[in-house]
């Protein structure tokens, strides 16, 4: 990349495309334990995906792209796992869950309409869901769970050809980025369990390169949302304090970041992280 090196534009964030929230939620969104868990209170749900993307919007001036919920499809809101953006391409994904693969259809659109050089997944033998796939600034880490295969990272490294692309065993968790996200340039935000620190580990060995980590009590609040505004500088949206106190705690010693505590109770019901409700695209603006 001639210019700006990779790490100087890293979370450099334009726009965002996210997605209401159907009420079918409730009821049918996927659940990586059927079986178990408290019901979503749909209204609180809505409420806190409705901040969520006002943070996006008014706090941090983003263009958010919202497109409208599909009662047909239960976990249309999880956008993240659709498409991977990466500078001005956008790989579509092909969900490990079948019941989720329409979803595709409607970000489609919104994606060409954003100019953006749009390429699908179309073999049947692979699958890929973004929330498998961490971006560090200099390389893709993909995580192969149930819902990523082997083939959908190979589509994602012919894709994205300048970077280079390692898989991480996903066994304990929904995807990778359920125990681990970026926290700024050079920062992995990992989660402190055992299955956490050994992907860490073996991200670190796959890489050529050393990051610094940021160790957070909790898993799931390890998922967090990084974005570099020209105007703020670091802004990190966090899990709020009510939610995981000693997780705060950590993120609150970011003293370089703009820090936005975000609360995401109900969407957790069904494995919703914050990384998984936007899609961030940083689009070269027309002068």
């Amino acid at each position: 990349m001639a210019g700006l090196s990779p790490l100087s534009t890293f979370g450099r964030v334009t726009h965002a495309v996210v997605r209401a929230l159907p009420e079918s939620l409730c009821q049918q969104a996927l659940r990586r334990d059927p079986g178990r868990g408290a019901p979503v209170d749909w209204g609180r749900a809505e409420r806190e995906h409705q901040l969520y993307v006002a943070v996006l919007k008014t706090k941090l001036g983003l263009h958010v792209v919202e497109l409208p919920a599909d009662e047909s499809l239960p976990d249309c809101v999880f956008v993240e796992d659709v498409a991977v953006v990466c500078q001005d391409t956008a790989l579509l994904t092909r969900p490990g869950a079948p019941s989720r693969r329409k979803e595709v259809e409607a970000m489609k659109s919104a994606l060409e309409n954003l100019q953006l050089n749009v390429v699908q997944m179309t073999d049947e033998n692979a699958t890929l869901d973004g929330g498998d796939v961490l971006f560090t600034g200099r390389e893709f880490f993909v995580g192969l769970s149930k819902r990523t295969n082997q083939r959908g990272a190979e589509i994602l490294a012919d894709t994205f050809k300048d970077y280079a692309v390692s898989t991480v065993p996903v066994a304990d968790s929904l995807h990778l980025k359920s125990f681990c996200s970026m926290a700024g340039p050079n920062l992995i935000a990992i989660g402190s369990s055992e299955s956490a620190q050994r992907a860490l580990k073996i991200m670190q060995q796959m890489s050529d390169h050393r990051y610094d980590k940021l160790t957070i009590p909790d898993d799931v609040a390890a998922n967090c949302l990084y974005l570099n505004i020209p105007s703020k500088g670091h802004v990190l949206l966090h899990r709020a304090p009510e939610e995981y106190p000693e997780s705060a705690k950590v993120f609150e010693k970011l003293k370089d970041h703009m820090l936005i505590p975000v609360s995401n109770t109900e969407l957790e019901k069904v494995d919703g992280l914050l990384t998984c409700s936007s899609i961030l695209i940083n689009k070269k603006m027309d002068s």
